[in-house]
């Protein structure tokens, strides 16, 4: 590669590259070459501005040098890509480490905490602020040596936000409440992050566990901040980074000075290879659900019905229902502190029933919500003073709103607007295409989506007129489920997780609106009257 870079074998693959270990045949050392890839479809403007971006973060971390950090030594041009050039570190990633020896031990914690403290100070001393200091990016060398690694340098601009600011979220487990609540991003968001990464590396669990992104990132903007003491030694560390006020964190130098007496004599490695693995810590986490919530009966009718409302048409019944030998199972879920419920589900073939719950798993809650829908008024736009991108539409009290901007693999960038219910199980998504006609048709849309997901993961497809206002071209409803691996969410495995979509497609003026429910497929009965109450409600300003 570039005449002098010789790759030899793949370290990794992930969406937003490919990490290769090289040999460089003009200074004769090992290095580790990064390609980055480029969203398939990418219209040509959007890969110019991955390709800048790359350039100006490669060159914000070559001004770094310090032993905690992982260097970069070039960035090698092939056919106008980039490839990031760097140092090769022989390594596991901590999150590796706590996942195969489990959490770490006083002394070790307080290696990783003074290591990755001391590389964020001199990034910080540069003006660069990591944005995504987690385990997966703390390396832990074959010799001892702890290392930060990735300043964003992969990062694809095409890969979901969900802040109103367009920040990257990485994973939401460990991100500050102020960037999940999509405001400023300063490097004290770093110092949220560095407690999270020790959290996790000292109990063996997250701070925040949620069964998709949105009710993780709920919990990070709403949710209490765990309690330290299940921290060991570094309880006063992690402590005073895990504050929500980022003016009131601990100074990184204020942790490096904590941890100094827990550090070992110079030369003594504490990860050894035959160290022998400990227990993890169990988190007591608050129930989703506060006690005193009540829970309405499920699938009963739904607590925020509106009345005059004009429900979309009830869609017909799907062929693979009327094919399919119905099972009726009744499932008592406990639920933190109020009597259970049962909940009736029918499946229908072995695609669609749901895998086991895992015997920690917390149980699924009712859709719940106030006693009436209230009107929220959003903008979907791509542009500051756009036109047209305004909307309304009524959804329960409480539910929290984010802003993604998507690009959509070829088909027309989109915004979309995710309004999520407080235990972040269900949601409602108001995504926009603007400028999507004439070139493009609604069918383009439900091609786009089929290709999203693999063959496995997506299947129960209906789409059907809707006898509602079209524009350049007939509204239809749309629903299918799909099955999201936990891999997927945050890199690590888990069951699958099992939804249910219901979307009216609505074409207007030149843009394609798309209105969509997401319910838990064990409730999706439930889901599609919430559906046939919401849909009616959204309105286009102007």
């Amino acid at each position: 590669m570039a005449g002098r870079y010789r790759l030899e074998h793949v370290l990794g693959r992930g969406s937003m590259g490919t990490v290769w270990a090289a040999h460089d045949e003009v200074l004769r050392r090992d290095v580790a070459v990064k390609e980055i890839l480029l969203p398939p479809g990418a219209p040509d403007g959007e890969a110019t501005v991955l390709r800048e971006r790359t350039l100006r973060e490669a060159r914000s971390a070559a001004a770094l040098a310090h032993p905690n950090l992982v260097t970069l030594h070039d960035v090698a041009q092939v056919d106008g890509d980039p490839y990031v050039v760097m140092e090769l570190v022989p390594s596991s990633s901590l999150a590796e480490v706590v996942r195969q020896r489990g959490p770490l031990t006083d002394e070790q914690g307080a290696v990783v905490a003074d290591a990755v403290a001391a590389a964020l100070e001199a990034a910080h001393r540069a003006g660069i602020t990591h944005r995504d200091v987690k385990p997966g990016n703390v390396l832990v060398a074959d010799d001892g040596r702890v290392k930060l690694t990735d300043f964003g340098i992969a990062r694809n601009v095409a890969e979901a936000t969900l802040t109103s600011r367009g920040i990257m979220l990485g994973t939401p487990a460990f991100i500050a409440p102020e960037v999940a609540a999509g405001e400023e991003v300063s490097s004290a968001a770093d110092q949220w992050s560095l407690g999270a990464t020790l959290f996790t590396a000292m109990t063996g669990s997250r701070p925040y566990e949620g069964a998709n992104v949105l009710q993780t990132i709920n919990q990070v903007v709403h949710g209490e901040v765990p309690s330290a003491s299940v921290c060991g030694a570094l309880e006063p560390v992690v402590a005073g980074l895990m504050v929500r006020d980022p003016a009131a964190r601990m100074p990184l130098a204020e942790v490096r000075r904590l941890v100094r007496p827990l550090l070992p004599e110079p030369g003594v490695d504490v990860f050894p290879v035959d160290a022998p693995s400990r227990p993890v810590v169990r988190v007591e986490r608050p129930p989703l659900v506060a006690p005193d919530t009540p829970l309405a009966a499920d699938p009963g009718p739904l607590p925020f019905l509106r009345t005059g409302a004009a429900p979309l048409p009830p869609a017909p019944v799907p062929r693979w229902r009327r094919a399919a030998v119905a099972l009726a199972a009744l499932v008592l879920f406990a639920v933190a502190g109020v009597g259970g419920f049962a909940l009736t589900r029918t499946v229908a073939g072995a695609p669609l029933t749901p895998p086991p719950a895992a015997h920690d798993a917390p149980p699924l809650p009712s859709l719940t919500g106030t006693p009436s829908l209230n009107p929220t008024t959003a903008s979907a736009a791509t542009a500051n003073g756009e036109q047209g991108a305004e909307f309304t539409i009524s959804v329960g009290a409480g539910w929290t709103g984010f802003l993604e901007q998507r690009a959509n693999r070829g088909l027309v960038p989109s915004t979309v607007v995710h309004l999520v219910d407080p235990t972040g199980a269900y949601e409602v998504a108001v995504q926009r295409f603007p400028d999507y006609h004439p070139r493009r048709s609604v069918e383009d849309y439900v091609e786009m989506v089929r290709s999203r997901w693999d063959g496995d993961r997506y299947f129960g497809e209906v789409v059907e007129p809707a006898e509602v206002g079209g524009g350049w071209e007939d509204a239809v409803r749309y629903s299918y489920r799909t099955a999201e691996r936990a891999a997927d969410v945050d890199g690590e495995g888990g069951p699958d997780l099992r939804r249910t979509r219901y979307s009216l497609v609505l074409p207007q003026e030149a843009d394609l609106w798309v209105v969509e429910v997401v319910v838990p497929t064990e409730q999706e009965e439930t889901g599609r009257q919430l559906f046939d109450t919401i849909a009616p409600t959204f309105t286009v300003a102007g």
